[in-house]
């Protein structure tokens, strides 16, 4: 752009411009209007409108997962555009609501571009939909950024879609359970009712949204869930005291299921409030004669508890004993242990970080097998040579982020881990 007052004269060479191209037009792209003999040469500039589908693409994608083996780019765009049109969740006025398809045929899983991030926010209502005779998974993809979303348009599905059309209940899946401040809420013991799980969680507060998960075939439970309570502030509260808690011969494993989620209360009032909670928690189960799932047992075995201090939680005690095996939690979610690619990159990155801190001697990583009981799903084990290594991987990776996760580090008892042993 010339400076005001200056002329261009015909034909003289432009910086940054080839000779015998002519001037682009502000704003537009090489190749944009295809008709006609007019070519726009030069260097372009990016319109308006690109940098704001560029800027909005994270909050405009849904992540869909469990994919039907025939599916491709094709079918997922109409059907989710037809699903969009039947609940009324085209807010953006007549036409598709799917602008773009990408398909990993491999794993199983698509991102689905909406045209606006209300529309995305919308399908997030989805989640559980029947595709092609599987119920799939609709989730926000990991790159969704939850604060800058919240600038954009309605992070929420709307409370007027009409679901029923579809098949779904309003509230009982994603559209009810999602956002920053999702729970996952694994190791469900699998005799626990809909009702019993609701009742524990709401202990800490009103719930906004419940989902637990199904198998679609028997309708049983599969011991995991995901909830969000209605204040945010009893997020934290709720995951400091129910992960790690031991029911019946399980271990809970609970934490923030979004990446991007951070805690938010600081973590001293947040395990002073937890352990009054779960006071609480286990008079009212006494009470009312559901003690028979055995909220006792909780901790590490060898290590007493604290006043304010919660079970899974590293450094808790002065006379915890240094062993040469460290257990870290909330590194990794059983959905991601069930591919085996997955499983062996998750393996070799424990092995590449947890070899910088002494003599590796082994690691397990326990994975979820279809109709077992697994124990120890979730936690991943490091064996060293001497307690020096172990004492340092445990200083060092305690805290740390890990997958979107902020880790826990805490020793094992060595007898325990050589007789394969991992549900403390």
């Amino acid at each position: 752009m010339a400076p005001p007052g200056a002329a261009v004269i015909a034909g003289a060479a432009v910086p940054g411009q080839l000779p015998g191209m002519a001037q682009p037009m502000p704003g537009v792209f090489p190749g944009m209007f295809p008709f006609g003999g007019t070519q726009f040469g030069g260097i372009p500039g990016m319109p308006a409108q690109a940098m704001t589908q560029q800027a909005t693409r994270h909050a405009r994608r849904v992540y869909v997962g469990g994919l039907p083996p025939m599916a491709n780019e094709q079918t997922i765009a109409t059907y989710f555009s037809q699903v969009m049109a039947a609940v009324g969740g085209n807010t953006a006025g007549p036409g598709d609501a799917v602008v773009n398809v990408y398909i990993n045929q491999e794993k199983k899983f698509a991102f689905v571009e909406m045209r606006t991030v209300e529309e995305a926010s919308n399908a997030m209502a989805l989640d559980g939909i029947m595709f092609e005779g599987v119920s799939v998974r609709v989730r926000r993809p990991s790159d969704y950024n939850p604060s800058m979303a919240a600038t954009l348009g309605p992070s929420q599905p709307s409370p007027h879609l009409n679901l029923a059309a579809v098949g779904l209940t309003p509230g009982s899946a994603a559209g009810g359970a999602d956002g920053p401040d999702r729970i996952f809420v694994g190791g469900l013991p699998y005799y626990l009712t809909e009702i019993q799980i609701k009742e524990l969680l709401e202990s800490f507060g009103p719930l906004r949204g419940f989902d637990l998960v199904k198998d679609r075939d028997t309708g049983n439970s599969k011991g995991y869930g995901f909830c969000v309570y209605q204040d945010p502030a009893v997020t934290d509260v709720a995951i400091a005291a129910l992960n790690g808690l031991k029911m019946g011969d399980k271990t809970l494993s609970v934490r923030r299921a979004s990446a991007s989620g951070q805690p938010k209360p600081d973590q001293a009032n947040v395990l002073a409030h937890a352990q009054q909670q779960i006071a609480i928690q286990k008079l009212a189960l006494q009470a009312s004669g559901a003690n028979a799932v055995a909220l006792g047992g909780m901790g590490f075995p060898g290590l007493p508890m604290m006043p304010g201090m919660m079970p899974g939680m590293g450094g808790m005690s002065p006379l915890e004993t240094s062993t040469k095996v460290v257990a870290l939690t909330q590194v990794v979610s059983p959905d991601e242990l069930k591919d085996d690619e997955e499983y062996q990159d998750i393996l070799e990155d424990m092995k590449e970080e947890c070899g910088k801190y002494g003599n590796l001697l082994r690691v397990v990583i326990p994975r979820p097998r279809d109709g077992e009981d697994v124990p120890g799903v979730g936690k991943v084990f490091v064996e060293y040579s001497d307690t020096a290594g172990a004492a340092k991987a445990k200083a060092s990776l305690h805290g740390r982020r890990f997958g979107g996760h902020s880790v826990v580090a805490v020793y094992y008892p060595e007898e325990k881990f050589a007789a394969g042993d991992y549900g403390g």
